[in-house]
C-alpha cells in the first residue's frame, strides 16, 4: 500500500500529550513508523513536505521530522502541472498547501492520504466523487490495518 503522510502525522509526536486523542494518535504513527520500517508499505515523501517541514521554528522537531521522510521509498516533486489540481482543490475549501499534498499524493497514484487534520477529512468526505485518492485519518489508518 501506498501511503502519503500529512506533514501533521509526522508532527504528532511532538505534540502536547496530554490530550487523549493525540495520545492516540501519536501511538498510531509509532507503530505506522514499525511498518515503514518493515516496509510494509511505501511511503511517499514530497518537495511540499520538506517545504512546510523547513517553515517549523522549532529546529529538533524539523530535524526529526526530516529524517522520518527518508523512510519514503518514492518522492514526488511538484511541477507546474500541479498548479490546476490544486486551484481544483482550494475551489472546494482546501488551503493552499493542503490542496498542494492533496494533488501531488494523487499524482504519486498514492493508496491513502493520512491526516489528523479533521477539516482536511471533512471536505474529503464532502467532495469523495472529485477528490482521486481516498483520504483517511491516522486512526483509520491503524484500523485497517487489523482488518
Amino acid at each position: 500500500m501506498k501511503l502519503y503522510l500529512d506533514l501533521c502525522v509526522y508532527n504528532r509526536p511532538f505534540d502536547y500529550q496530554g490530550q487523549e486523542r493525540v495520545a492516540l494518535e501519536t501511538s498510531a504513527f509509532i507503530y505506522l513508523l514499525e511498518m515503514l520500517e518493515k516496509k510494509s508499505h511505501v511511503l511517499i515523501a514530497s518537495e511540499a513536505l520538506i517545504y512546510e517541514n523547513s517553515k517549523s521554528p522549532d529546529e529538533q522537531r524539523k530535524a526529526r521530522i526530516a529524517s522520518y521522510f527518508s523512510l519514503a521509498r518514492e518522492f514526488v516533486e511538484t511541477d507546474v502541472s500541479d498548479v490546476e489540481r490544486v486551484n481544483s482543490l482550494k475551489e472546494l475549501g482546501f488551503s493552499d498547501i493542503d490542496a498542494l499534498h492533496v494533488a501531488l499524493s494523487e499524482r504519486a497514484r498514492a493508496d491513502l492520504f493520512v491526516t489528523c487534520d479533521d477539516d482536511i477529512i471533512r471536505l474529503y468526505k464532502r467532495h469523495r466523487d472529485l477528490i482521486k485518492v481516498k483520504i483517511v485519518s491516522l486512526i483509520e489508518l491503524v484500523s485497517l490495518e487489523g482488518r
